[in-house]
């Protein structure tokens, strides 16, 4: 394989429709910004990535970032691992999470695409794995709004792609409101369906340990995030005292943090976000580091990226399947019977529509 010797970085943004608004605890999406990144190689290759930074205001300052670290690497071999370290020395001075740690992870996961695309694997056989099946829940949907259309809206998302398990989003004021979403659900998909919740940090510790013991009788596959993210004493509290498993750890920047939240008894399941933990140089340390604890590791969004990596995660648990950058996409990945299925040709199978990014492009 040729050196890659990166030439280039072009970092574009975009707002993009969402098919279903994201309502919850952190606000409501209409649209969704996303921060385009196409590192450019001497060897003709270019790798393709992208960044969800929730709020388009955000964007000028994430691309600003992305663009000085990659002018520091320009002219630069950038085999991933050794990118990844010089990217970290080069902004431990103003701090590795955050912005630089989104920066770090959006370069990082560009150079293994084209790392593969080099190779003409795709990421999974690069990294030692096999192109295949991952198994899916559907995140589309079962936001908090009336629990009036949950009942349709389940369904929807189960035909979407031959699903059994969906992922409903809770924490309202009251309990007989997430009581109600919970039935609504049921009422339209019958009780054989997995049912995730997504709290998304809506409750305090006392009003958590209060409202997790209420659902506890539910049959719900995971509560996850029901208190801030950073209070890992009251999740170990919480861990301890009730029967549904806690999922958490979608919101930990690097992977020394999800390290302290692994080794600290707090969650029974864990989930890694590709533009907080580091990218792919950052997952499969993290993949390493829940192995040796022998907790099952799920992805949080990037579906395209976090396929392949799920096929070599010793723990892989869950892919959550979300089309939020399909308008851009090429070729994005579809569904079918419950998974999704890494595809066979060289790199992550990022390529962009140009004509959509003309369409929705901010800068």
């Amino acid at each position: 394989m040729t050196r890659m010797k990166l030439q280039s970085v072009k970092v574009r943004t975009v707002v993009v429709p969402l098919r279903r608004p994201v309502i919850a605890a952190i606000g409501r999406f209409d649209s969704w910004p996303l921060v385009l990144i196409d590192a450019h190689l001497a060897n003709g290759v270019t790798g393709s990535s992208y960044v969800t930074p929730y709020r388009a205001g955000a964007m000028p300052a994430i691309a600003a970032e992305i663009r000085d670290l990659a002018e520091a690497l320009t002219g630069s071999d950038v085999a991933p691992l050794d990118a990844y370290a010089r990217a970290r020395q080069a902004l431990n001075v103003v701090g590795e999470t955050g912005i630089s740690q989104i920066a770090i992870s959006a370069l990082d996961m560009a150079f293994w695409d084209a790392s593969a695309k080099s190779a003409r694997l795709p990421l999974a056989e690069l990294l030692g794995g096999t192109a295949g099946d991952v198994r899916a829940y559907n995140s589309n949907g079962l936001w908090r709004h009336s629990p009036d259309t949950l009942a349709q809206e389940a369904a929807d998302l189960l035909s979407e792609g031959g699903f059994d398990t969906l992922k409903l989003r809770l924490g309202n004021v009251d309990v007989r409101d997430d009581l109600e979403a919970i039935a609504a659900v049921r009422d339209g998909v019958g009780d054989g369906v997995n049912l995730m919740v997504d709290f998304n940090q809506a409750l305090g510790t006392g009003d958590a340990i209060r409202r997790c013991h209420e659902l506890d009788d539910q049959g719900l596959y995971w509560l996850e995030e029901p208190i801030d993210y950073s209070n890992v004493a009251a999740y170990r509290e919480l861990a301890h005292k009730i029967r549904t498993p806690i999922q958490m750890g979608e919101n930990y920047y690097g992977v020394r943090d999800f390290y302290t939240f692994l080794q600290s008894g707090a969650t029974h399941y864990a989930m890694a976000d590709l533009m907080r933990i580091g990218g792919v140089t950052g997952w499969l340390r993290a993949a390493g580091l829940s192995d040796g604890a022998g907790i099952q590791l799920s992805n949080h969004l990037y579906p395209e990226v976090s396929a392949h990596l799920l096929r070599v995660t010793p723990t892989a648990h869950w892919l959550e399947w979300v089309d939020w950058a399909d308008p851009v996409l090429e070729d994005p990945l579809r569904p079918h019977d419950g998974v999704l299925t890494v595809p066979d040709r060289p790199g992550t199978g990022i390529s962009w529509d140009e004509k959509a990014i003309a369409r929705y492009r901010v800068s």
